[in-house]
Parts: structure tokens; sequence; C-alpha cells
């Protein structure tokens, strides 16, 4: 448990400061949001492996500089520090060529979180793993308002018709909507995170082998396949390209995607309440609830149950 107040605590130093507000482009927007980050870091504290994460790694993790839509490239334990990459152009020049597994994150949509479980993913392969960072913004404010956090299912939906919110706040100052050729309604259709799962997928640059996904996070990856299938222009994604790994909820994927694993706790009603009715459960955890932190009693143990599908279903990276 120590371990998990260490990681916390490190990231919480490292959060934005009043002077970092106030100079910010938009800083009634970051006031605002700033106590619900910072109670979601807290969150992620205990739904998350955090004690995976090291003293250094956690300061990088800090939401002024690893915002929504920004990527981490996290190596197994031991193997070297992870890498904050703020668009997908640096992840390219940071070596993403080379990654082959995708994480993403969403309980708390944090980036300690999102680092987490990908230091738990990573730890299974043996391998390097892309976390892309879940965010919140005025959208997610307004969905919790009604009670949304945990019945992500259903309102996120709703929070899809306040994402136009945060484009705006965020172009105010930066003019960007004169530059855009879509309006900020179209804009706040798909949300950051999802279109930056959205971008490494359909980059020839890249390719994947397996795309892990926990509670909400399972939803982004969701969203960001149909949406895929939705363009008009380019070449569609093999339907056995990659494994998908969902964990804490079973979410539908696009039909043609065969390759699916679908990981839960036995004890876990929060994810079988945010499950889509009909999927299936390839893989049952016992006595396991919704969170993966490994320091506490009842996580689903996500290197141990990732390991496990690598002998039993030969999921390989």
């Amino acid at each position: 448990m120590l371990s998990t107040q260490r990681s916390l605590a490190t990231a919480q130093i490292g959060r934005n400061s009043f002077q970092e507000i106030a100079e910010s482009r938009t800083p009634l927007r970051e006031a605002t949001l700033e106590a619900f980050r910072r109670r979601n870091a807290v969150l992620d504290g205990f739904f998350y492996d955090i004690g995976k994460i090291s003293h250094e790694e956690a300061l990088k993790t800090a939401p002024w500089l690893a915002r929504e839509g920004a990527i981490l490239i996290v190596p197994p334990a031991g193997a070297g520090s992870l890498c904050l990459c703020n668009t997908v152009e640096d992840f390219a020049s940071a070596g993403g060529a080379d990654v082959r597994v995708l994480a993403v994150a969403g309980v708390g949509s944090s980036a300690l979180g999102a680092a987490a479980f990908a230091r738990n993913v990573a730890d299974a392969f043996g391998v390097t793993v892309a976390a892309v960072v879940s965010g919140y913004g005025l959208a997610d404010l307004l969905t919790e308002a009604l009670g949304g956090w945990f019945w992500f299912g259903i309102l996120n939906r709703l929070r899809h018709q306040f994402e136009s919110l945060d484009e705006m706040s965020r172009a105010l100052n930066r003019r960007e909507v004169l530059n855009e050729t879509v309006s900020p309604l179209e804009l706040g259709r798909v949300s950051l995170d999802t279109r930056t799962v959205m971008a490494l997928l359909s980059d020839r640059r890249f390719s994947f082998s397996a795309i892990a996904g926990h509670s909400k996070g399972n939803l982004v990856i969701s969203e960001a396949l149909y949406e895929l299938e939705r363009q008009p222009a380019g070449e569609p994604i093999p339907g056995d390209k990659f494994w998908i790994i969902t964990v804490s909820a079973a979410v539908a994927m696009p039909p043609r995607y065969g390759k699916i694993i679908d990981v839960m706790g036995t004890i876990d009603g929060f994810g079988a309440l945010n499950s889509t009715v009909g999927v299936s459960i390839e893989k049952r955890c016992a006595l396991s609830w919704h969170h993966t932190n490994t320091d506490l009693p009842f996580h689903l143990p996500v290197t141990q149950a990732f390991r496990e599908l690598i002998s039993e279903r030969n999921v390989t990276v």
C-alpha cells in the first residue's frame, strides 16, 4: 500500500500550480476542472496499479503535461522510464513504429492510471506498450452531474452532445475554429482520446498486434473502431490484424473483428452493468472486482490474466 501512496503523492505534487493555471490559455476552464482532476487521480490510485509507477514517472504524468489525447510509451518494469508524447508525430519520432501494443484506461481519466494499466500489460507481454490518456473536460463534468461516472454505456452518448464545449473553450484564444473546415459541433462528435486512438490505428507507420482496454477505455476503443468503419476513404483495417482484449466491461466491437477476448472479475457488478447485453465473457477472474491495484484485496490481476491468455489462447504480439 505504501507504493500506491508514494506514486499518488508524487503525481499530486506535479499538478497545476495557481500560476500555471492563471497563465494557461483557458484559465477559467483549467481552474474549474482542476479539483475534479485531482479527485480523479485519487480514483486512479484506487482502481489502477500505480505502485508500479516510479517517482520520476509519476511526475511525468501530471495533467499539466499529459493532457487528454497524449500518448505514453511505457516499457515493462525495470526496462527504463516511460516517455510522454503530446502528439502522434511525437510518438512516431520516439520510436512508435516499434510499439506493438496499445492500451486505454478509463476509470478516473488520468495519465497516472493510464501509465499503471499500460505497465501491467507491458509486464505481461514483456514489451513496450503505448497508452492513450483519457481526459476530463466540461463534457465529463456535466454527465457526471447526471450520475454518469459508472453508467458510461448510456451517458457517454450524452457526453458527446457536450463535447463542443471543450472544443470551443480550447479554441477561444487560439482561434482554431476559424481555421477548421468543420464546425465546433462536428469536432465535438468524437472525443479527443477517441480521435487519438483512431489516428494511431489508421496511420500506416504503426502496426499494433494487440489493443487492451479497461472499463471506459473499452468504450473509447469501440468508438474509434466504429468511427473508422464510417470513414469514406482509406484502406480498411483487416479484421484479424490485432487482438482486442477488454477488461472489466464487455463492449460491442465492429462485427468483422474476430480476435476479441473479454475479461471480467466474478464479483464485478459495475463491469457487468456497463457491458453490452449479449457479449460473452471469455475469461473470468475469480473473486476479482473492478479495480486492478495489486496492493488492494479483490483486485483483478491484469498481468497474471494476460499471461494466462498468452498461454491459453496463444495471444502473441
